[in-house]
């Protein structure tokens, strides 16, 4: 049987497997896997690299499944590259090659490292259709996957969590939810029209926008209280200038342009968040 509805032969299917990759939202999981070593400081690249590999697996698990369900199962999509059949190989590949990752980072760190990254891969295979349906899983899905992945990077380096490690990943659970409830009020119509109760569904997009810049300046003030408590290095208040002034852009823009915006400005405050780590630039002045 066909893996691929957009042809035959290994070129449409490998297109077809290829089409799940979505560097916009894989990036982020990716980079909090790596931002975690780099706040371990001493950086094993093999350790590094599975599980890396580990979050690319549970992210590309989550493309498929809700592409799948999307499509075969609510029937909301107009099309989809891959036949149920190639759904179902697809998922049984991705989901091998983080079974695989698991049990290497059993093998070269323990077992509370694979503890940490087993429940990235159960968010992400039951996004749709269990945990997209409900304000509160719908919303946090995502940015708890991106929170586990930055502390799972930590730990399989460390070998242990520290305030700072979770600190970062208590800023980023908050921080992309707010982000997250704006880019879910680009559907409120249609959400609406299903019954898919999302937070804009639940109170409206108003209050829903409310919601979110709450979120996110909540998000900015823990990263300014932990500088001011010296767990963060003082010079990540850079990064909160920089997001903050996305922020104040994004705000008085449609749905569609903010998410843009803020996904973007949170690239920029992960970049500078890595840079103000790893460098420290203010540390002499504070």
């Amino acid at each position: 049987m066909a893996l691929s509805r957009r042809g035959r032969g290994g070129r449409a299917t490998a297109g077809a497997f290829w089409s799940q990759v979505h560097p916009v939202f894989m990036l982020p999981p990716l980079a909090a896997s790596l931002f975690g070593a780099i706040l371990a400081r001493d950086v094993v690249l093999l350790v590094a690299t599975i599980h890396v590999l580990a979050m690319f697996a549970a992210v590309y698990t989550a493309h498929v499944k809700d592409g799948y369900v999307d499509f075969y199962v609510r029937g909301e999509d107009d099309g989809h590259p891959l036949t149920e059949r190639g759904c179902r190989v697809a998922l049984v590949a991705s989901t091998a090659v983080f079974a695989g990752c698991c049990l290497v980072l059993y093998v070269l760190v323990d077992a509370v490292a694979v503890a940490l990254t087993v429940p990235t891969w159960l968010v992400a295979y039951h996004h749709a259709p269990q945990l997209d349906t409900n304000p509160v899983t719908a919303t946090t899905g995502y940015p708890l996957g991106i929170a586990l992945s930055l502390l799972g990077g930590f730990y399989v380096q460390a070998g242990t969590l520290t305030a700072v490690a979770v600190g970062f990943a208590l800023v980023f659970l908050v921080l992309l939810s707010g982000i997250k409830v704006i880019d879910d009020a680009q559907d409120y119509d249609y959400d609406r029209s299903i019954e898919k109760r999302t937070v804009a569904v639940a109170v409206g997009p108003g209050r829903a926008y409310d919601v979110a810049y709450g979120l996110m300046a909540t998000a900015l003030l823990v990263v300014v209280a932990f500088a001011v408590a010296r767990v963060f290095p003082p010079s990540v208040v850079l990064a909160v200038l920089a997001f903050a002034a996305v922020a104040v852009i994004a705000r008085r823009a449609d749905p569609t342009i903010a998410t843009m915006l803020l996904i973007r400005g949170s690239y920029v405050f992960l970049a500078v968040l890595v840079a103000s780590v790893w460098f420290e630039p203010l540390a002499r002045v504070w």
